[in-house]
């Protein structure tokens, strides 16, 4: 056993000892070195270049730290103080004096903004000029009485102005505020002024405080500018607020420069549709006064028609003129425009389905404005006829107002397309029993009839038989009514009413309906002899009277 021991332990000794060789020889990845941090080399408030690169071993900073210590050593000389540029193969040096200040690397600049060394030591040679200059600027006490004077004059000049702009927010206040009072209290209405002047006077003066408010911000900012671009130290910074301002008021110009030949061609676009417009409008109002006859387009489908022209005329301006419109290739322009088109076509969907229905209503000329109809169980005279909706007023002080997709599913009766000229058919329904001879519930309803005022003669009211129920015969009298006004109507058909009542009760006959619960005694017959009871007259007493 104590061989096996020694045996096992060398073996492990041996193993434990080619793992600790094997991680002696392994070698691990070196860490990739981080890019190197920015450094700016900054004189008298201005940054004279940026380094962004190690040269030599020395990093961005420590080129930074060696060009500033090199720049006061050459300011210490009390030279020409003449900054200039030398190229190398190395890339630009930069120098003042014939002394070298720092070298500009390709490694520096950014070649893809189309940088070169030439280019970035000249401009960082051009801004130390600006320096160097506000440093001897600082030293003198002329220039700087000079300054103080200007900026105290600017000052003044902006305490002026800010003076001036409280005045003028007083005087446009309360000038605007009459002028508007004065100008609305005329707009009225059947003697009534329909709009209140405090509502416009607050949003005046809401709108005169951002202007005010604006001017001053703008006079601000142009006086914080010159005094900063006085004060040697702080010109850099005025000029920053300078070359803002520029930039903007540039950007501004140069954006509407640019959109005016769109705008342009929006003009055109709008003037040749509104022209259209006006003559395809003559055209439509001839059609409906009824000057101009034309086979396909009548007086009633003009309006509509001339209608749907304008829209069709306006989206197809609109389409050609959208290109054309400043920030329409912007992508919140079409968002907005996806936003708005998903918005109405799905709110929209059942106006749609209206407005189709009140356009097959127009063109298939069902109905007309002042015709008397029923639609459903709704009558009385077409009011109006519109694009959503169908108004009709029964003459009882009622309007009914009923959408077009209604009205299309629902079955349409037009009682002034009977006869040709003005008026209306006018029917009404009465059921008499059996034991009643038909012929003298003719003659009964047609004598009702022609005592009813508003009755035209011709053509001559007549009754018809529309049905054989189990316990009493329907008879329709069918008239026509001369009258147009919905509520001559309903008089007329409440005195045709009245009048059959008292014929009925004239000649002993009951309006009633019988209705029976057993087999009567005798069948209810009319004799032969009884056909034509008065008012009825037998057809040889109708001979005999027409005969001379």
């Amino acid at each position: 056993m104590s061989v096996l021991r020694r045996l096992l332990f060398a073996m492990l000794l041996i193993l434990f000892s080619g793992l600790a060789s094997a991680a002696d020889t392994t070698t691990l990845p070196a860490p990739q070195s981080a890019a190197p941090t920015a450094a700016k080399l900054v004189f008298a408030n201005r940054t004279i270049f940026v380094f962004r690169s190690a040269l030599a071993g020395y990093p961005p900073e420590d080129r930074a730290g060696g060009a500033h210590k090199r720049l006061e050593a050459a300011l210490a000389r009390n030279g020409a103080q003449q900054p200039g540029v030398h190229p190398i193969s190395e890339g630009t040096q930069v120098m003042l004096d014939g002394v070298l200040l720092f070298l500009v690397t390709p490694a520096d600049i950014n070649p893809l903004a189309g940088d070169t060394t030439d280019s970035v030591a000249n401009e960082s040679a051009a801004t130390l000029g600006k320096a160097l200059l506000e440093r001897r600027e600082q030293a003198s006490p002329r220039y700087l009485l000079i300054a103080a004077a200007l900026c105290a004059a600017a000052t003044l000049a902006y305490g002026l102005i800010l003076h001036g702009l409280r005045l003028m927010h007083r005087w446009v206040g309360k000038r605007s505020t009459q002028a508007i009072s004065r100008r609305l209290g005329q707009v009225k209405l059947k003697n009534v002024r329909v709009l209140d002047a405090e509502h416009y006077v607050a949003f005046m003066r809401q709108l005169v405080n951002l202007l005010i408010w604006g001017l001053r911000l703008m006079a601000t900012y142009l006086w914080l500018a010159f005094v900063l671009g006085k004060i040697p130290y702080s010109r850099s910074w005025g000029e920053r607020l300078q070359d803002y301002l520029i930039d903007v008021v540039t950007g501004v110009a140069q954006g509407v420069i640019e959109a005016l030949p769109g705008l342009v061609l929006v003009g055109v676009i709008a003037a040749i549709a509104r022209l259209v417009m006006l003559t395809a409008g003559s055209v439509f109002q001839r059609v409906e006064s009824g000057e101009l006859q034309i086979a396909w387009l009548d007086r009633d489908t003009a309006t509509p028609t001339r209608r749907i022209f304008n829209v069709v005329v306006w989206l197809f301006a609109l389409a050609m003129a959208y290109p054309y419109l400043p920030g329409a290739h912007t992508a919140a322009f079409q968002g907005v425009s996806v936003l708005v088109g998903l918005m109405v076509s799905i709110g929209a969907s059942s106006i749609v389905g209206q407005g189709a229905s009140g356009l097959i209503l127009m063109y298939a000329r069902s109905l007309r404005k002042g015709e008397y109809v029923r639609i459903g169980e709704s009558e009385g005279t077409v009011v109006e006829l519109g694009m959503f909706e169908t108004r009709l007023r029964t003459g009882l002080g009622e309007e009914i107002t009923m959408p077009n997709a209604w009205v299309l599913s629902n079955t349409t009766k037009n009682y002034s397309r009977a006869h040709a000229g003005t008026g209306y058919v006018l029917d009404t329904t009465v059921t008499i029993g059996y034991d009643t001879p038909w012929r003298q519930v003719h003659a009964m309803l047609e004598l009702a009839a022609t005592r009813t005022e508003d009755i035209a003669a011709t053509p001559k009211p007549y009754v018809m038989q529309i049905g054989l129920s189990d316990f009493y015969v329907e008879y329709r009298l069918v008239a026509y009514a001369t009258v147009e006004t919905p509520r001559r109507r309903a008089e007329v058909l409440n005195q045709l009413h009245q009048h059959i009542v008292d014929v009925f009760n004239e000649f002993g006959v009951q309006i009633t309906s019988p209705h029976f619960t057993q087999e009567p005694a005798a069948p209810h017959v009319i004799p032969k002899e009884q056909w034509h009871p008065a008012p009825a007259v037998a057809p040889t007493d109708l001979a005999r009277d027409e005969q001379p």
